[in-house]
């Protein structure tokens, strides 16, 4: 018998990875050929599965995204992101430490002062990063940070109230999915309350979180709304249905994105930086930034070793996880796009068993997608 898609939801809740799964997988053969399984009509927080999203969104709103950063937002205006340009923020090689917990002044019970937030995203410049970037960037270091001032920096050239209403206008809607993705705002706006899969348990938010973004940023950021780095929720379906969207655009197959926005620097594989762009030699102090990198402006790449990805997969492959237990794969070579979407921090982010069954998942998702372009 086959392993279908329902097959590799239900293992992985099962497998005590997450109390729920949803999974789907599209091949292009002719037309699109996808099956979706699992707990489809569940609205699963995407997590940094946004992250793509806001990019496509930069592409798509026809941003010049060479403008620097204080042209956008004057909480940038005085500090080492001012004058660095917007695609370096989605590139995730602005200098920008990975991540500050914005949102401290909340567990502390004081005011949260968003301007002040942005404020300092915009000023933690890593150590390592001095000075104006090169055209490339500073050494890659994934960053939160880039996302949220990149996500505010569209909503407010686009006159939206934040990153989510602008990935709503920009992305959902054209793709006819904005009854199974949007943020909690937006869907409720629609007359959609859910399900919502539940995330963690945490005290000081008042217990288990449902139906708000995991992401504690994002939270004190946008509440119901959405940031550029979290904040977006949906099925597998529409998730699966991006995915999609993508690779047609990028093969300059007519579709929901159209022919005529370049999607293609959002994917393309960055130069490697230099020796002195990537930081301190060994035994200096201050951090050290990883020579190679596969992360893209917009999405990762597939890694050598170990991905997530799995084995079946490209070397081209691109895609996105997020913290939740979410994931989107896409190989341009086979044109196969998989997903697989759980709640693995329900009750506690300490499960890390979405380790080990990722790559597992998405090499069975792969194969089916094969089988489905062959039956």
């Amino acid at each position: 018998m086959r392993t279908t898609t329902d097959d590799i939801a239900r293992r992985i809740v099962d497998d005590g990875v997450a109390p729920a799964c949803a999974a789907g997988c599209a091949v292009r053969s002719g037309s699109w050929c996808r099956e979706i399984g699992g707990a489809i009509d569940l609205e699963f927080d995407l997590a940094s599965l946004t992250k793509p999203m806001t990019a496509v969104a930069v592409a798509r709103s026809g941003i010049d995204r060479r403008r620097p950063l204080g042209t956008f937002l004057p909480e940038a205006r005085g500090t080492a992101s001012e004058h660095v340009p917007l695609e370096l923020f989605l590139a995730h090689r602005a200098g920008l430490e990975s991540h500050r917990p914005l949102y401290a002044p909340c567990l502390r019970g004081e005011r949260f002062d968003r301007s002040a937030a942005l404020r300092e995203a915009a000023s933690a410049r890593r150590i390592d990063a001095i000075g104006e970037p090169p055209v490339e960037g500073f050494a890659p270091l994934y960053s939160d940070l880039g996302y949220i001032l990149a996500g505010e920096a569209l909503a407010r050239d686009i006159g939206a109230n934040d990153a989510g209403e602008a990935i709503g206008r920009l992305v959902l809607d054209p793709l006819g999915i904005s009854l199974e993705a949007g943020t909690v705002r937006d869907l409720a706006a629609r007359g959609i309350k859910g399900p919502f899969a539940p995330t963690e348990t945490v005290a000081w938010r008042g217990g288990a979180v449902v139906g708000e973004v995991h992401d504690e940023n994002g939270w004190a950021l946008t509440g119901k709304g959405g940031s550029g780095h979290a904040g977006i929720f949906g099925t597998a379906g529409a998730v699966l249905a991006f995915g999609i969207a993508v690779l047609d655009a990028l093969d300059g197959i007519a579709g929901p994105f159209g022919t005529d926005v370049d999607l293609s620097w959002l994917v393309r594989a960055r130069s490697r930086p230099s020796a002195a762009e990537e930081g301190p030699a060994s035994g200096e102090a201050g951090p050290r930034v990883a020579q190679a990198s596969t992360l893209r402006a917009g999405f990762d790449g597939k890694s050598g070793q170990g991905s997530s990805a799995g084995l079946r997969m490209g070397s081209r492959t691109f895609g996105h996880l997020g913290f939740t237990g979410t994931s989107l794969w896409i190989d341009p070579d086979a044109k196969v796009v998989v997903v697989l979407l759980t709640n693995r921090v329900c009750p506690s982010r300490d499960n890390s068993a979405i380790r080990v069954a990722r790559p597992v998942a998405h090499d069975s998702l792969f194969e089916r997608a094969t089988f489905l372009a062959h039956s």
